[in-house]
């Protein structure tokens, strides 16, 4: 039974290109099935997450990053008796739009791309969804509903400034409602993704050995699991022990997130979605000692994986391949694959051409972009 304030899909905004909804499923479970079936999903299996994805079959992708985020989203709007589809959907397609090499590729087209508008992955996944995918005979995009394209585009929150151009001009036709905030399915993603990365990179982090649960058993929350976990099993073999420990860690922010996000909506009461979106706060969070906790967490994170000195150095690497690529392709179209070239032959802006270009090696995959420019790289000797 879904509650007063969930996304009904009996009363979605409908999709921007008409079309007949299907018997037996719900249109946001359509939606679901689509970006399930889409290039870019698919893609995300050989992007980084954090490793690069051809390090080690035992880090996470951003493929099963994004499966552990439409997990948890799951678990979260059943407890919160939210649309379960909704939620999932915007989940799954959360990270569509990262280029290769994840944040460091993003950055690194973002600062190529700074005279041509900036890059946003945000803003390219509904560009993904809403245009790039071509494989539907009466439309390009995969026409998602507008509640998923509302989700895709504010799960992070109401966009009130520096709105990247392509979010700002599809809001111009579907209106997106930018200033507000996002349904509260669409916060539960969001949320879901600080679970699923701040569970997952600890333990990628002590499988990559750049510290040991010894080392963290300081840190506000682990502590306390590690404690309980000593307690109840005092002879457990270290790689079970780790285990447990981090189960432990996700259930507690899973639990949390609930328990938080109930006392948000009884306390604002809303009698629709509508309450949701015109919120003065989000409804879906952590509670504030939790956050707290959290922040601890990260900056460990941070100092100890994300600028350690091999990551570091896989990032300048990433950085150089996404960099060399760019220039070479818009000093040479006659390099890019002909449906590409053909593309940029249609327009007569620069800006458009440009953006081509960065929409193709935003696609890659990390293994795609790193054969690409060892291909031009000898090329170009």
């Amino acid at each position: 039974m879904l509650a007063l304030y969930a996304s009904n899909p009996n009363k979605t905004r409908g999709r921007f290109y008409d079309e007949k909804e299907s018997s037996f499923r719900s249109v946001f479970q359509r939606d679901r099935d689509r970006i399930i079936h889409s290039t870019a999903f698919r893609r995300l299996k050989h992007k980084t997450q954090v490793f690069l994805e051809h390090e080690s079959d035992y880090f996470r992708t951003r493929l099963t990053h994004t499966i552990e985020v439409a997990n948890v989203a799951r678990t979260l709007a059943k407890a919160l008796k939210l649309d379960e589809d909704l939620s999932e959907s915007i989940a799954l397609a959360h990270d569509l739009g990262h280029p290769p090499f994840g944040h460091t590729g993003e950055e690194a087209l973002d600062q190529l791309m700074e005279k041509f508008g900036g890059f946003n992955h945000n803003a390219q996944a509904l560009l993904i969804v809403t245009s790039l995918e071509k494989h539907y005979a009466k439309w390009d995009g995969l026409n998602l509903a507008w509640e998923t394209l509302e989700g895709i585009v504010k799960h992070n929150g109401p966009l009130l400034l520096n709105v990247p151009k392509i979010i700002s001009n599809y809001s111009e036709k579907s209106n997106l409602q930018l200033e507000t905030f996002a349904s509260a399915e669409a916060q539960v993603a969001a949320l879901s993704d600080d679970i699923a990365y701040n569970h997952h990179d600890l333990l990628d982090g002590m499988r990559a050995k750049f510290f040991s649960l010894e080392e963290i058993k300081d840190l506000p929350i682990i502590s306390t699991c590690i404690k309980k976990v000593d307690s109840s099993f005092p002879n457990i073999e270290p790689q079970r022990r780790r285990h447990e420990v981090m189960r432990n860690f996700f259930n507690i922010l899973v639990l949390d997130a609930i328990e938080e996000s109930r006392g948000l909506l009884k306390t604002l009461n809303p009698e629709s979605v509508n309450d949701i979106y015109i919120a003065d706060c989000a409804v879906i969070s952590f509670s504030a000692a939790m956050q707290a906790d959290l922040n601890v967490v990260r900056k460990f994170l941070f100092d100890r994986m994300y600028r350690s000195p091999e990551i570091v150095k896989m990032r300048q690497k990433a950085t150089k391949i996404v960099e060399d690529l760019f220039r070479v392709y818009v000093s040479d179209i006659n390099l890019l694959p002909e449906k590409w070239r053909q593309d940029i032959g249609k327009q007569s802006n620069e800006i458009d051409k440009v953006r081509i270009v960065c929409n193709y090696i935003a696609g890659m995959t990390d293994r795609y972009a790193i054969q690409e420019h060892l291909r031009l790289t000898t090329l170009c000797q």
